[in-house]
């Protein structure tokens, strides 16, 4: 069904909409929830919630492109259950290493005052960051995105483009240095 008669489900208040959105989407949200968490049962759970936000949020809402819609619903509902589980377990994972590896581009707010300015900004960074997107070459900028917003682990990426796991890992760090270069150069503080 196409995406934009899925949306007039959920603004019709139908629970078709539910089963439509997870026919069509269910795999990739629990593959971008499981990229984060590596668990099972919590993947189904994010999504779960995912879907919980959608039919809350649609309407007012009215997304142009329900794909980068749900899956972005579903990454943030992910990270914040990493952090969360993280903050109880303090444990390592392929997680960790890509937020590091951003670390360097993007510096983390730590205190309320900081916080407040990142969201007031955060409009601004997201279209600057698309921009930045825009200036890379298709490839490089697939790989990024499936690696910084799919986090998808470097060897998954490598077996789909059929490149060498250190090719694929030169790559994400020379855009990564593009990256910071532009954001510099943008005025955003790195």
């Amino acid at each position: 069904m196409e995406d934009g008669k899925i949306i007039d489900l959920y603004f019709c208040r139908s629970e078709r909409a539910l089963l439509e959105t997870e026919n069509k989407y269910g795999k990739l949200c629990r593959a971008i929830s499981y990229n984060i968490l590596n668990n099972i049962e919590d993947c189904g759970e994010i999504v779960n919630d995912a879907y919980m936000k959608l039919w809350n949020t649609i309407p007012p809402e009215r997304p142009q492109n329900f794909l980068a819609y749900i899956s972005k619903i579903t990454r943030n509902l992910s990270i914040n259950a990493y952090y969360k589980k993280r903050a109880q377990k303090r444990g390592g994972g392929e997680t960790d290493v890509l937020l590091d590896e951003l670390e360097e581009c993007i510096s983390s707010a730590a205190d309320v005052e900081e916080k407040i300015i990142r969201d007031e900004r955060k409009k601004e960074l997201e279209y600057t960051l698309n921009n930045f997107l825009k200036c890379l070459e298709e490839e490089n900028r697939n790989i990024f995105i499936r690696r910084y917003f799919f986090a998808d682990s470097v060897k998954d990426i490598a077996e789909r483009y059929g490149k060498p796991e250190g090719s694929i890992k030169s790559m994400l760090y020379r855009d990564r240095q593009k990256l910071k270069r532009y954001l510099e150069k943008e005025g955003v503080v790195v």
